[in-house]
């Protein structure tokens, strides 16, 4: 676990990504995923899952779960920063292992093989969510895990990863 104690720079990073515009953006979109996500499960999903093959239906389940995990927590994470934004938890307490992005992948493997097989608006909804959930594993890894100092002690190397992540590559 990581010491409750953060630095003061995080701290400051923390708080300013909160009162921030792309986190306002970034929590919006995800509500809206995560409700949009609950109706097509509860209503059109469930009802396209009924004409699947056993293969495809196996598949789908698996997807549905895997996508509903992925938005548990990236809904996870944003709640704790907006926590943070309105004073109800403080910056170092966001900083603990319980409340980061779990590292395991959830693995696609399976889900691919048979991917053509499943409902079109879930394979949308999962593929908004995966971009959605690297969006914010990203966030979290600057504001919880870099430590700047790291990009300093490279300058070089700090503007080509800032780079890379800007254009995707």
């Amino acid at each position: 676990m990581q010491d409750t104690e953060s630095p003061d720079w995080r701290d400051d990073v923390i708080q300013d990504f909160a009162r921030s515009e792309l986190f306002e953006r970034t929590f919006k979109e995800g509500m809206a995923l995560v409700e949009e996500t609950a109706a097509y499960l509860d209503g059109g999903g469930r009802q396209e899952s009924k004409l699947l093959s056993r293969n495809a239906a196996l598949a789908y389940a698996a997807e549905s779960m895997r996508l509903t995990t992925r938005l548990m927590q990236v809904a996870s994470w944003l709640l704790v920063q907006r926590a943070v934004r309105e004073g109800d938890m403080a910056p170092a307490a966001a900083c603990e292992d319980r409340y980061r992005l779990n590292a395991d992948t959830v693995v696609r493997a399976e889900v691919l093989a048979s991917r053509t097989e499943l409902p079109t608006s879930l394979t949308r909804l999962a593929d908004r969510a995966e971009r959605l959930y690297e969006r914010v594993r990203h966030l979290d890894r600057r504001m919880y895990v870099e430590n700047p100092a790291d990009e300093r002690t490279n300058a070089v190397l700090g503007q080509m990863n800032r780079l890379k992540t800007a254009f995707g590559s």
